[in-house]
């Protein structure tokens, strides 16, 4: 492949917030910690081994053993990878995402890529230590229309059944059909039966949606040393429960993210995510309720007729701590206390959010992460490229509206004049002398003068868009090429990587897709990669 590289803000895509972080806007420092550069990965290297204990990297490490049990026969890198978490010189980069049947949305991949990239950029870096890249199963999230379906050549499968407590305790046994539906949409050529092949394996064995995504995963990445970790088990929820407990009785989180909302909303940056009071579900094999605090000062979970005095609800973290679930402000927190983790790789909306989250690491005294926004990029080939430079575009100009490149497009080609510039220029001499006469008879029509000559303007204007548009019927082949290429890399107005799957790419490249991806992906560069 060939790559051609463009800043985040040509691309029009992104938040402010996100290209102020990237930008590195002053007024955002009080709120992340290093800035994600090599330099700065040593100090952060340095923080982190001094606050993350032993103890909890070899529950970490035995933990992993159990969830990879059956699969590392065929992976002797991820094997060397868990066992190397029991060395204090070791350090994961961390990113995470709900469990999108099929993997979901492109970016998907190009995050988990992400991690891979930096990690081996991390060891060149510091030789000396060990970079293990993650990915964190959102198990516990309960969204499940986010997650039910994807889209294939741009057409949606879904797999409908009924949503139960977390998404990643779900069974797979219903998912037959939907499986089916999605090889289908495969076709016959390159490697769709590869695919086909992996996805069976991962999705017909009657296994929890978990288990079905880390072997789907795992079969993608395992020559790259990719660990995926599920954090619903009760071992690594009993390393959280002290804050568990804390947070909720003394709703620490809340107080500090309303806080540091607050003080970004008054610096004129949009917030992501709200905090609650108590920022913890119930979880159980049926359901995961939010916990609320009663009138009478009694814990409630919701929908549930369930109630817990203080001293009840102490005792049940104490005894179930896997029954606490966290929410969204929660859960990098409990990621960080269990992974001796150096960066946190994440979206655009991610990377805002986790701004808001910095004080709230503070208080419990655990270092915050090195944010790093994953790559995005738009994967074509060669025959749309070069429709894109006879059309006398560029990589960075298709990320214009249509409207502004098809009006650009008519101005290049015609062969009319469309502007009317020179008629004005010669009308606003007139204006000028026309001002300059009633201005003699009466100052107080000078107003009025101006208010015909803006009238008129006005008229020209429209005029001007008339002709834009009679002329373009001159051009319709030209106008129609834009529209399909616009089509073709912008599926649905937006970036391809947010609404396709994997499978199209995967079916032409095979493993050389992220093979590629690695490649060409630099986590640390801050820019939008265009492959082709």
């Amino acid at each position: 492949m060939k790559a051609t590289y463009i800043d985040y803000k040509d691309t029009n895509s992104f938040s402010e917030t996100l290209l102020a972080y990237l930008d590195g806007n002053p007024t955002l420092e009080p709120f992340y910690g290093y800035r994600p550069t090599i330099e700065n990965f040593g100090k952060q290297i340095n923080e982190k081994a001094a606050s993350f204990p032993d103890k909890t990297r070899q529950i970490l490490a035995e933990q992993l053993e159990l969830q990879y049990a059956g699969l590392l026969g065929n992976a002797p890198l991820v094997a060397d990878q868990i066992n190397a978490l029991r060395d204090a010189k070791t350090f994961t980069i961390v990113t995470g995402h709900q469990l999108n049947i099929f993997t979901g949305p492109l970016y998907f991949i190009f995050k988990i890529v992400s991690a891979i990239k930096l990690a081996r950029e991390l060891k060149a870096a510091y030789p000396d230590k060990q970079f293990v890249p993650v990915y964190w199963m959102a198990t516990e999230d309960h969204d499940f229309a986010e997650i039910n379906h994807t889209r294939v050549h741009g057409k949606k499968v879904s797999w409908d059944t009924p949503a139960v407590s977390a998404t990643g305790r779900m069974s797979t046994a219903d998912i037959g059909k939907t499986v089916r539906e999605y090889v289908g949409m495969l076709g016959l050529s390159g490697h769709s039966q590869a695919l086909a092949n992996l996805v069976e394996q991962a999705y017909l064995q009657n296994l929890s949606l978990a288990d079905a995504t880390r072997k789907l995963v795992h079969e993608l990445f395992k020559d790259y040393g990719l660990l995926i970790v599920d954090a619903d088990r009760p071992s690594l929820k009993q390393l959280f429960a002290p804050i568990i407990e804390q947070d909720i009785l003394l709703e620490n989180s809340f107080k500090a993210i309303e806080a540091t909302s607050a003080q970004l909303n008054n610096e004129g940056f949009a917030t992501q995510v709200n905090a609650r009071e108590i920022n913890f579900f119930y979880l159980t094999d049926e359901y995961r309720e939010r916990i609320v605090r009663t009138s009478d000062g009694r814990f409630e979970v919701l929908h549930q007729q369930r109630y817990f005095t203080e001293q009840e609800l102490r005792q049940e973290i104490a005894a179930h701590p896997e029954r606490f679930s966290p929410n969204v402000v929660m859960r990098p927190l409990y990621q960080e206390l269990i992974l001796p983790n150096l960066a946190y790789i994440g979206g655009g909306a991610e990377i805002v959010y986790w701004l808001q989250l910095k004080s709230n690491f503070d208080q419990y005294q655990i270092p915050f992460p090195v944010l790093v926004p994953r790559n995005s990029a738009i994967i074509t080939d060669d025959t749309v490229v070069s429709k894109i430079f006879r059309l006398d575009l560029t990589l960075k100009s298709i990320f214009k509206p249509s409207d502004v490149l098809k009006n650009d497009y008519v101005r290049r080609y015609t062969k009319h004049r469309l502007t009317l510039r020179d008629e004005w220029m010669e009308l606003n001499a007139i204006f000028g002398k026309m001002k300059l006469r009633t201005h003699k008879i009466d100052p107080s029509l000078g107003p009025s003068t101006e208010a015909v000559k803006a009238r008129l303007k006005k008229a020209i204007n429209s005029l001007e868009r008339k002709l834009l548009k009679a002329d373009k019927r001159n051009h319709q082949d030209g106008l129609l090429q834009i529209e399909r290429v616009k089509d073709r890399l912008f599926p649905s107005g937006g970036l391809q990587e947010r609404s396709e799957n994997f499978a199209t790419l995967y079916v032409k490249y095979g493993d050389e897709l992220i093979e590629e991806l690695v490649t060409y992906f630099h986590p640390l560069d801050f820019k939008f990669t265009i492959l082709y």
